[in-house]
């Protein structure tokens, strides 16, 4: 995750740099992403960039959780929230039919096309979530997943989706 550095930037440079890393992740892959690039269109020094990230790895997790958080922000997801299966509905539908317009589709599809097995496995979030939430968040991933790598089956995913989120309530 990136440095305190990074945090305590203002918001303009760090939005300058999270569109530049934006950009870069959804045109190459994290194999072939290169800092020179991502510097380049941020207008930052190539140190500037390690002073912020670890590395290119360390600053595509930080922008797939910034998509990530995007994407579920209608969805409380919270410790003692109950499930809301319409918002979590709601939520991945829109992102699947808005998809194209928006600035993470790309980002996303890319993810689950190329650079998912070639990150670490992810940690549990340190707030522990109730079960139905915690399903529900895995079922919205698998289903965007589902629906960017087969379009084509959309609206059964969505349906299977939607009576796996009443189950779960």
């Amino acid at each position: 995750m990136p440095t305190a550095t990074f945090q305590h930037l203002d918001d303009q440079k760090r939005q300058r740099i999270t569109a530049a890393l934006l950009t870069e992740f959804s045109h190459h892959s994290l194999a072939d992403a290169q800092v020179a690039r991502i510097v380049k269109e941020a207008t930052i020094a190539r140190g500037a960039f390690y002073k912020y990230f670890d590395d290119l790895t360390d600053a595509y997790q930080y922008l797939y959780q910034v998509a990530l958080q995007s994407i579920h922000r209608d969805v409380p997801m919270t410790a003692g929230t109950p499930l809301d299966v319409a918002a979590t509905y709601q939520a991945v539908a829109s992102f699947v039919d808005q998809a194209a317009n928006s600035p993470y589709y790309a980002l996303i599809q890319r993810h689950f096309t190329q650079n998912e097995g070639q990150l670490p496995a992810e940690p549990m979030p340190t707030t522990p979530l109730p079960a139905p939430v915690w399903a529900a968040m895995v079922l919205s991933h698998a289903t965007i997943k589902e629906i960017l790598l087969h379009p084509e089956q959309r609206t059964a995913d969505l349906d299977r989706f939607h009576t796996a989120l009443q189950a779960l309530a």
